[in-house]
C-alpha cells in the first residue's frame, strides 16, 4: 500500500516542484506561463472536461449532486461573511476563500492521479460548485468591489470561457445520448484515444503551473494562517453533510465518495486574485491561495490512502 500510495504522491510532489524550480531559476517568465496556461485553459483542460461530461451517466444521480454541492458552496459563502471579523482588515474577501474549490485547475489533475480514466466521477461534483461559480460566487465576488453583475455580463463571461463551454457542449450532447451512441459505435475507441491523447498532459501542466505560481508574504502569515484554519472548519463540516445527503438518497460509492473528500480539500478558486483591487488584499489573497494548496496536496496524501484501502 505505501509504494501506491507513493505512486500516486510522488508524480505531483515532482510536478509542483519542477514549477516552484522554473521559476527560481527562470526557465521560462511571465510571458512563458501565460503560454502555458492558454494550453491548459483553451486546448487540453477543456478537452479533460467535455469528454467527462460526453461520457458521464445522467440519472437522478447527477442531479442530486448537482445541488447539493450547489448548497453547500453558498453556505460555505454565507459562513465567510459571518466571519469576516476574524480576518480583519482583510475580511473583504474572505468569503470567498472559505467555499468553492479549484476543480478545474487542479481537482481534475489529482483525481485522474486517484482513478484514471474517470474524470467524469469527479464531474458529478465539480458541476454544481462551477454553477455556483458562475452565477452567486461571481455576482457576490463583483459586488464585494462594488460593481454589479448583470444578466448581460454573466453571459459574457460564459461565452468567453472555453472550459465552460467545453462542460456545457458535453453535457448538453451527454444528456441528449449522442455521446453514448458514438461510444457505441466503431468510432467509439477513436474518440477515446483522441481525448486521451489531448488530455494527457494536462496534469503536469496544471501542477507545473501551480508550483511556479506559489506567493509567500511573511508579513501575512497570521490572518492567512487564520484563514486557511477557517476554511477547514467550514468545508469539512460541510463535506460531511454533504456526503450524508447523497448517500441517504443512492447507493454508496466509494469512488464519488473520493471525489468529495478530494473536492472539499481543495484550495478556493485561483481566479479570485484577478478581481482584488487593492494590492494588499491581492497579496493577501494570493498568499492564502498559496498555503490552501500546500495543505491539499498534503491532504491528498490521506485521500490517495483511502482510495486503496
Amino acid at each position: 500500500m505505501f509504494l501506491s500510495i507513493v505512486q500516486m504522491v510522488l508524480p505531483v510532489l515532482i510536478a509542483f516542484g519542477l514549477g516552484t524550480l522554473c521559476k527560481r531559476k527562470a526557465v521560462f517568465g511571465e510571458e512563458g506561463l501565460k503560454g502555458l496556461k492558454a494550453v491548459v485553459g483553451k486546448i487540453t483542460l477543456p478537452a479533460v472536461l467535455f469528454y467527462a461530461f460526453l461520457t458521464a451517466e445522467y440519472s437522478g444521480r447527477i442531479a442530486l449532486t448537482f445541488g447539493t454541492v450547489f448548497l453547500a458552496c453558498v453556505l460555505g459563502l454565507l459562513a465567510g461573511y459571518a466571519l469576516r471579523r476574524f480576518v480583519k482588515p482583510y475580511g473583504k474577501y474572505l468569503p470567498f476563500l472559505l467555499t468553492e474549490f479549484e476543480g478545474g485547475m487542479l481537482g481534475y489533475a489529482l483525481f485522474g492521479l486517484l482513478y484514471a480514466g474517470q474524470t467524469h466521477i469527479f464531474a458529478m461534483i465539480d458541476i454544481g460548485q462551477t454553477f455556483c461559480t458562475f452565477t452567486v460566487f461571481y455576482i457576490a465576488l463583483k459586488a464585494a468591489n462594488g460593481e454589479a453583475a448583470g444578466l448581460k455580463t454573466l453571459v459574457k463571461t460564459v461565452l468567453h470561457n472555453v472550459v465552460l463551454i467545453a462542460m456545457i457542449a458535453g453535457a448538453l450532447l451527454g444528456v441528449l445520448g449522442v455521446g453514448k451512441w458514438a461510444m457505441a459505435t466503431a468510432a467509439g475507441p477513436v474518440i477515446t484515444a483522441l481525448f486521451q491523447f489531448l488530455a494527457a498532459p494536462t496534469s503536469m501542466l496544471i501542477l507545473l503551473i501551480v508550483g511556479y505560481e506559489l506567493r509567500f508574504d511573511k508579513a501575512l502569515l497570521s490572518p492567512v494562517l487564520k484563514t486557511v484554519g477557517l476554511r477547514l472548519l467550514v468545508m469539512l463540516p460541510l463535506m460531511a453533510l454533504s456526503a450524508l445527503l447523497i448517500f441517504a438518497v443512492i447507493p454508496f460509492q466509494k469512488e464519488l465518495f473520493a471525489a468529495m473528500l478530494l473536492a472539499y480539500t481543495l484550495p478556493a478558486p485561483f481566479i479570485i486574485p484577478l478581481y482584488a483591487t487593492d494590492p494588499a488584499h491581492k497579496a493577501y489573497i494570493s498568499t492564502t491561495l498559496s498555503i490552501q494548496t500546500l495543505v491539499s496536496l498534503v491532504l491528498f496524501i490521506g485521500v490517495a490512502a483511502y482510495t486503496l484501502a
